[in-house]
């Protein structure tokens, strides 16, 4: 976990700006957040505030491999991010996720730009017959967050099994929830839910 924080512009981690009630189930709690970051207002401006922070952050720590995603839904699209870290030091890979069957962690495959791409599960496109890494860090997208760094995500549980079975096998990702402050909660975490080593948003990274 971070020793120290890069506050956002109120100089303190925020609270949380949509409250779940307890009653909400986490299906209608998540379906509330999709339909709220398809119609985000000044939605340009909170990207380029998520690239600079994001951009910032991905200095500091020094990953050499990072996993990303490819952007569905409305999510904050990294690619671009993605590519000028590539581009700034040599020797620095980028990789997107692959679901080898339901059910199983995610793989993840080398990415960069002109990387011929096919549909994989759900349809969404992966890395044609590139190999298979392991990321020293990890953008995952979120659904939700709450101020505690814990992540909805959309019910599948891929990133839980995934960081759970790196963890097994000695590896540790640093973990980078990647979302919007309007979808930001009051999260009570479930057994299986691990907590994000940062998150970043529109108002900088906590």
């Amino acid at each position: 976990m971070p020793s120290d924080e890069v506050r956002n512009r109120s100089g303190a981690p925020g609270k949380p700006a949509a409250q779940a009630p307890a009653s909400e189930a986490r299906g209608a709690l998540r379906r509330r957040l999709l339909a709220l970051r398809a119609t985000l207002p000044a939605r340009a401006d909170a990207d380029a505030a998520i690239e600079a922070a994001l951009a910032t952050l991905l200095e500091r720590l020094a990953a050499r491999r990072l996993g990303f995603y490819w952007p569905i839904q409305h999510e904050f699209d990294a690619r671009a991010t993605v590519t000028r870290w590539l581009a700034a030091a040599p020797g620095r890979q980028a990789a997107l996720p692959v679901v080898s069957r339901p059910g199983a962690p995610l793989d993840f495959h080398l990415w960069q730009p002109g990387t011929a791409m096919t549909k994989g599960h759900y349809g969404i496109p992966i890395p044609d017959g590139t190999p298979a890494v392991v990321p020293d860090a990890l953008l995952i997208p979120c659904v939700g967050f709450s101020v505690d760094k814990f992540r909805l995500g959309y019910g599948g549980g891929f990133y839980d099994r995934t960081l759970a079975a790196l963890a097994a096998g000695g590896v540790t990702p640093v973990a980078i929830g990647v979302g919007f402050e309007a979808c930001r909660i009051a999260l009570a975490a479930q057994g299986h839910d691990l907590a994000m080593d940062w998150i970043v948003s529109e108002g900088g990274c906590f």
